[in-house]
């Protein structure tokens, strides 16, 4: 599992550097497959009227490592706000450090409020974001929200090109969620999303060196109160003037 989409531009490294798509997927292993397989049963019946039961859709599954592992569905049906609350949840419980990479970013009110508690109750918070928007409006509207975070202590690394469309979050070291889904209104409300949680400090640390890695690798930049505010008028209204329209983007 994992935030990579079936296209040329993510499976396939492209001629044109400014294009081109960087991703990270997960191969899962052991029970917790069992809640993909699930899933995607009651999906493909939603879809198609056919059932997907018994041992040959759902064999018998070995514990495999350590790691504990759950799977989080979510959508505009009776799983919806798993995903939110499972983040916000997991941002009000990080005591040391809090890293989240994500491709779009357009948070809720409450999201900004956690995030910025876990900055000022002194936790490390670190946010790793595109320099450049793989669209448009979505990147206006994120920047207009930046200086939020920056006047509470968090952290704001912009990398880039290549786009990084990788969706991670890890609290302390220690707990990871990965998946499909991102920190804005479409996937916390409206997509059918799914997600891993994973209790893993192995797996955590690997996270947080693949971001950490990542923004080297695409001349990350620490953003500042300073740099948000000497954007000039017109570009200050036009991403101020798109965040009007977050909840629809």
């Amino acid at each position: 599992t994992g935030g990579m989409n079936i296209s040329a531009r993510h499976l396939f490294a492209g001629r044109d550097p400014k294009r081109a798509v960087a991703d990270v997927q997960f191969r899962i292993e052991g029970p917790v497959v069992a809640h993909l397989q699930q899933t995607f049963a009651d999906d493909w019946h939603f879809a198609t009227g056919e059932e997907l039961a018994g041992e040959a859709y759902f064999p018998a599954l070995a514990h495999r490592g350590e790691a504990l592992a759950r799977g989080i569905r979510s959508g505009p049906n009776e799983h919806l706000d798993a995903l939110f609350w499972t983040v916000i949840g997991a941002c009000q419980s990080a005591q040391r450090s809090l890293h989240i990479m994500t491709p779009y970013f357009i948070p809720y009110r409450s999201m900004i409020a956690s995030i910025n508690c876990a900055a000022l109750r002194g936790v490390e918070v670190t946010l790793y974001l595109p320099r450049f928007g793989e669209q448009p409006f979505v990147h206006w509207a994120a920047t207009a929200y930046l200086w939020e975070f920056l006047k509470h202590g968090v952290r704001v690394v912009r990398h880039g090109p290549p786009f990084v469309h990788s969706k991670l979050l890890v609290v302390d070291g220690a707990w990871l969620l990965i998946g499909s889904g991102n920190l804005d209104p479409r996937s916390l409300r409206l997509n059918f999303e799914f997600n891993v949680e994973i209790y893993d400090e192995a797996e955590a640390r690997r996270a947080i060196e693949y971001m950490e890695g990542t923004a080297r690798k695409g001349g990350g930049e620490d953003l500042t109160l300073e740099k948000v505010d000497a954007r000039s008028l017109p570009i200050r209204l036009r991403d101020s003037f798109t965040k009007l329209f977050s909840p629809y983007l």
